[in-house]
C-alpha cells in the first residue's frame, strides 16, 4: 500500500488585490508516494511527482491573511481546483512508478568488447 504527501508550501501571490495582499494565484505542489514494501537496504520505495495549479482569484470568499494560512488549508484548496479525477490521476500514476521500482520490467546493460 502506498501514501502520498502533498506538500504545497510554495505558492505565488499577487502582492495586493482588492482589498487584500499576498493573495495566492499559484500553488507550487510536490507529491510523493511512498510503498510500505522495502528495498534490500530497508529503504521504502518512493516517487515523486511536481506540478503547478493555478487558483481563481476573482470572486473570493472568506480570506484568511497569508500570515493566518495553514499549508493545510493550501493542500484543500489545491486539491479542490484540480479535482477528484486529476488528483486520482496522480497518485495513480505514482503507483505506477513505485510498482516499476519494485519490479522492475526494463534494464540497462553495457555490451562487452
Amino acid at each position: 500500500m502506498n501514501t502520498y504527501e502533498w506538500n504545497c508550501k510554495t505558492v505565488d501571490c499577487y502582492v495586493a488585490s482588492g482589498n487584500q495582499s499576498n493573495v495566492i494565484h499559484t500553488v507550487h505542489w510536490r507529491v510523493t508516494g511512498t510503498s510500505d514494501t522495502e528495498d534490500d537496504q530497508g529503504n521504502p520505495y518512493t516517487s515523486t511527482i511536481i506540478g503547478t495549479q493555478a487558483l481563481d482569484t476573482e470572486n473570493i470568499t472568506n480570506f484568511i491573511d497569508f500570515d493566518q494560512l495553514t499549508h493545510a488549508e493550501v493542500v484543500t484548496w489545491t486539491k479542490d481546483t484540480m479535482g477528484t479525477d486529476r488528483v486520482t490521476e496522480i497518485e495513480t500514476n505514482l503507483d505506477s512508478a513505485i510498482d516499476l521500482l519494485i519490479t522492475p520490467t526494463t534494464t540497462t546493460l553495457e555490451v562487452g568488447d
